[in-house]
């Protein structure tokens, strides 16, 4: 056993000239950290080295963050096209009911006159606007953008960011409600263009919604109840 040990003792001692950190030569010959930190307390590495062993470190930990990025991503990418060719193509009935699904958990439902939903992602309101052109046939030219901004926003920039995403003119745009505080001053800050609300005005509109809202949540009841 002593024998067993001194070899290990000599190869430590040999791998740490090689300049080997501990954690590397303790892999290599399975001894504890305190045998080693005994056996080469007179064998430092120098400053050059362990920057090295550092920089090598932080490579590895970047490489294996990359490479389960990677997985993750292709994991899904996969599940992606398994839900693409379960649920497309949409009919305008699927589509409007993710509509009103929508307009349940986000929309104003309270303003008899207006119908009328506020977001700051813009997938969000890039479908609803979808949803109102496409499902309800409401002309885009009915649609009204108002944004919600903080003081130290481009409000010219971020109308032009909204009016590319919606593919909706500025002339389509009111002045943009200015919030005192400001975008820099959050600690959450999410999305960075603002919250948008796009309103449509007139009554029948919100009504054929708040009555299709209606409609699923007591079909859900009904059927929850017959379980």
């Amino acid at each position: 056993m002593a024998k067993k040990l001194v070899k290990k003792h000599l190869m430590a001692i040999e791998l740490r000239k090689q300049g080997q950190s501990y954690s590397q030569i303790k892999k290599r010959l399975e001894v504890s950290k305190s045998s080693l930190s005994l056996w080469l307390r007179r064998l430092p590495l120098t400053k050059k080295r362990i920057r090295e062993l550092r920089d090598f470190s932080e490579q590895r930990i970047e490489r294996f963050r990359n490479t389960m990025k990677a997985k993750r991503e292709a994991r899904m990418d996969e599940v992606y096209h398994e839900e693409w060719d379960r649920l497309t193509p949409l009919s305008e009935k699927e589509a409007y009911i993710a509509g009103l699904f929508l307009y349940w958990g986000e929309g104003a439902k309270t303003t008899p006159y207006e119908t009328s939903l506020s977001n700051t992602n813009p997938d969000i309101v890039r479908f609803f606007r979808y949803w109102l052109t496409n499902c309800l046939h409401i002309p885009k030219e009915k649609i009204i953008v108002r944004l919600h901004l903080y003081s130290d926003m481009d409000g010219l920039n971020m109308m032009r960011f909204w009016s590319k995403t919606l593919s909706l003119p500025i002339g389509q745009f009111r002045n943009p409600y200015i919030k005192q505080t400001t975008l820099r001053g959050l600690t959450y800050k999410g999305y960075s263009h603002g919250t948008c609300n796009l309103i449509v005005e007139g009554g029948n509109y919100i009504r054929k919604i708040v009555s299709g809202i209606k409609v699923i949540d007591n079909f859900i009841q009904g059927n929850s109840l017959k379980r």
